[in-house]
């Protein structure tokens, strides 16, 4: 595993797909010039973030011809890209979902597994459940990918570490309220201790996509990162703005970060799931 990925935190615009395929072509035209092998986008960027009654009409399937992305298929062939958008299951489950464009083929990679319904969040009255977790191979080596909220929930970054995954990308939707007079943003304080300790402790990579921007009364603050498997910022985007910035992942900091502390290569599954059997077994 040795390749640059590229994180374009973007602002898409809401329910305009052709608009926004555009924008991702050009920002993958500027990633590749900038020497990425790999572009990712945030949440939901084909679509914007509250499509609500849309999503219906801004579904794809994965799979099939679909001339609404035939754009992104194109220039896939010269860069890979994960973006994030609707899908629709072949039981017509409807899923907020990231797709990878490479080599001119869309493949559906992770379906959200926690979409929030809570405070301003209304996902589930919109989109079903995704029902698994699991790390894939790609050529640039084994990857995982998490939604936004399903980096909060400590397993599933966990499972994607103990499926092979080196590298855990995040693409995120991510709002604010702007309050106090820090001159560092809460919400970006708060999401960066969290992804350096998924990083240390799983000793992988973690990438994370934020979007920027205004959409239904709803900021977005950005602040894109990479973080490396011993929980160092490698690289990270503004905030507010749109931007794209460029790091090298490479196996080799994953192997130092592992034989530095071998904390993630002692981990236990067996026992792990030994344990959960017992907490979720009946008592009688």
């Amino acid at each position: 595993m040795d390749f640059r990925i590229a994180l374009a935190q973007m602002d898409p615009v809401l329910g305009d797909l052709a608009g926004n395929v555009e924008r991702h072509v050009a920002l993958a035209a500027r990633a590749r010039e900038a020497g990425a092998d790999l572009v990712v986008f945030p949440e939901l960027s084909l679509t914007g973030y509250s499509i609500r009654d849309m999503n219906w009409d801004l579904a794809l399937h994965p799979g099939r011809d679909d001339d609404r992305v035939r754009p992104l298929l194109e220039a896939s062939k010269s860069i890979a890209i994960i973006a994030g958008g609707v899908e629709e299951s072949g039981q017509f489950g409807i899923y907020n979902a990231a797709f990878l464009c490479d080599a001119g083929r869309m493949t559906s990679v992770h379906r959200k597994t926690y979409p929030p319904t809570y405070g301003m969040f209304e996902e589930m009255r919109y989109f079903s459940r995704g029902t698994s977790v699991k790390a894939f191979d790609t050529r640039f080596g084994r990857l995982g990918v998490l939604i936004c909220e399903d980096l909060w929930h400590v397993s599933l970054p966990y499972l994607l570490a103990l499926d092979g995954a080196l590298c855990i990308i995040g693409l995120v939707a991510s709002p604010t309220r702007l309050s106090g007079d820090k001159v560092r943003l809460g919400a970006a304080e708060v999401n960066a201790e969290n992804e350096r300790v998924h990083a240390r402790l799983l000793s992988t990579y973690l990438a994370v996509c934020n979007r920027v921007g205004f959409e239904d009364g709803v900021n977005f603050w950005g602040g894109s990162l990479v973080v490396g498997p011993a929980g160092d910022v490698v690289v990270e985007a503004k905030l507010f703005e749109e931007d794209l910035v460029v790091a090298r992942i490479h196996d080799e900091e994953v192997r130092r970060a592992r034989r530095f502390s071998r904390h993630f290569l002692d981990e236990d599954p067996a026992l792990v799931l030994r344990t959960l059997k017992r907490i979720t077994t009946p008592r009688t």
